[in-house]
């Protein structure tokens, strides 16, 4: 035991020399954390919360077009500019001198093409229902939303925002049916009681996670950043760890530490145990430090998970999956330069196809189950289901018997090659 803890002495302090390792290590997580969740925050406030610019160039100024833009104000999505004197073809110059993201033209015939469409499927209706002989010939005017955006916003994005007016024109249209119809039928008092019925017997959609917590946490930046990227910095100690083993192996150290009356296991070990606390206190560092300045920063809270054992258990397997990883690189590479290259362009890899980047579930199926081969994959999976999952165990045992088993892996490789080698 005593050979132990001054083989885990030596290795602090190398460690504590290696600055640029130590700087990677621990400023590389809380700069990665801070820039892409005020980043991404600010682009979920941008589609969730920020109101929407509009552009409304209205040449119809009649009752249903007037409705339309009051329901569009009234909705709260929209941040509404109105320019009715607007030539239709100045509005994308405008828009574009006047930065505005999104535009809506009303044509002149608007509210005359809704009437007349109302009126045409209310005479249906009715002589669906023998309630008219005879139908007249309904010319309906044909009119539509001219809808335009700014070329840098997405597609999906632009689909939305059709969707939000669609919705509310759909609101406009089925009030003037119900108008209309009832008027035909000679019912005077019918459209109001008819709208205040359908709004109180409307389906309300409540929303809810599909969770095992009780705290019912809302997925946000915050929850997928923290633990994503820790995990990314985690797994980038091969720069220090593998080189340091690289370095130990070309300039003879393994072969002059053979001679000593210590066991080599024991060496191992005491790199292990040291590296494993690195990560650890980059884990309490990282989480710590987010969860004290992120309100203050305005954004969203970071909320520990409720499992705590199974917090402390993730957390120390996905550390050893971290420093197993590095001690593989740094056994299999012949150079520094190697063990530096391949190490980081693995660990950027495995991140990307792993879902530290973007999640998952939105890769092609091929590249789904790619990330089964990342260990940043399994660490996060683990990350999920203690965060966003409620932290039940039947879901995260499996997770920790795979990382578990990639440590198991990298340990034995390792084993392997520095016994090929005669170092062991």
């Amino acid at each position: 035991m005593y050979k132990f803890w001054i083989a885990i002495k030596k290795e602090f302090s190398i460690l504590i020399y290696d600055k640029t390792g130590l700087a990677i290590m621990y400023a590389m997580p809380i700069l990665l954390v801070f820039i892409i969740t005020i980043v991404q925050d600010s682009a979920f406030r941008i589609v969730n919360e920020n109101r929407i610019s509009m552009l409304i160039v209205n040449k119809d100024k009649q009752s249903q077009s007037l409705k339309l833009v009051d329901l569009m104000e009234a909705s709260g999505l929209f941040d509404i500019h109105k320019a009715d004197s607007l030539p239709v073809q100045d509005i994308k110059q405008y828009m574009l001198d006047e930065d505005y993201l999104t535009g809506l033209y009303i044509e002149p015939q608007f509210t005359g093409s809704l009437v007349a469409k109302a009126t045409a499927v209310s005479t249906d209706m009715m002589l669906e229902l023998g309630l008219l002989e005879d139908s007249l010939e309904n010319n309906l005017a044909a009119s539509s939303l001219q809808f335009y955006h700014d070329p840098v916003l997405k597609e999906n994005y632009c689909m939305s925002v059709i969707n939000m007016i669609n919705a509310i024109l759909k609101g406009v249209e089925g009030e003037l049916l119900i108008n209309t119809l009832c008027e035909q039928l000679g019912l005077e008092d019918a459209p109001a009681k008819l709208k205040e019925a359908m709004i109180d017997k409307s389906t309300p959609v409540e929303r809810n996670v599909a969770t095992t917590s009780n705290s019912n946490v809302i997925p946000n930046s915050t929850q997928h950043n923290v633990p994503a990227w820790t995990i990314f910095a985690m797994f980038f100690m091969v720069v220090s760890l593998g080189n340091n083993i690289v370095k130990e192996r070309l300039n003879g150290s393994f072969i002059r530490l053979k001679t000593m009356p210590t066991p080599f296991y024991i060496v191992l070990a005491s790199k292990m145990a040291v590296y494993l606390l690195v990560a650890l206190t980059q884990i309490a560092f990282v989480f710590t430090l987010t969860k004290l300045t992120f309100p203050a920063l305005d954004l969203p809270q970071l909320t520990l998970p409720d499992n705590t054992i199974g917090f402390l258990l993730l957390s120390v397997v996905s550390s050893l999956a971290a420093v197993s990883y590095a001690l593989l690189i740094g056994s299999l590479a012949k150079t520094q330069q190697q063990s530096y290259g391949f190490g980081a362009v693995s660990i950027v890899i495995f991140a990307a196809i792993g879902g530290i980047w973007v999640p998952s579930f939105v890769m092609p199926g091929y590249l789904q189950m790619l990330s089964m081969v990342s260990p940043l994959n399994w660490c996060l999976q683990g990350f999920y289901v203690l965060f966003l999952k409620g932290g039940s165990w039947a879901e995260l045992i499996p997770v920790l018997l795979g990382i578990s088993s990639f440590v198991l892996l990298c340990l034995v490789v390792v084993y392997f090659k520095l016994k090929k080698e005669k170092i062991i």
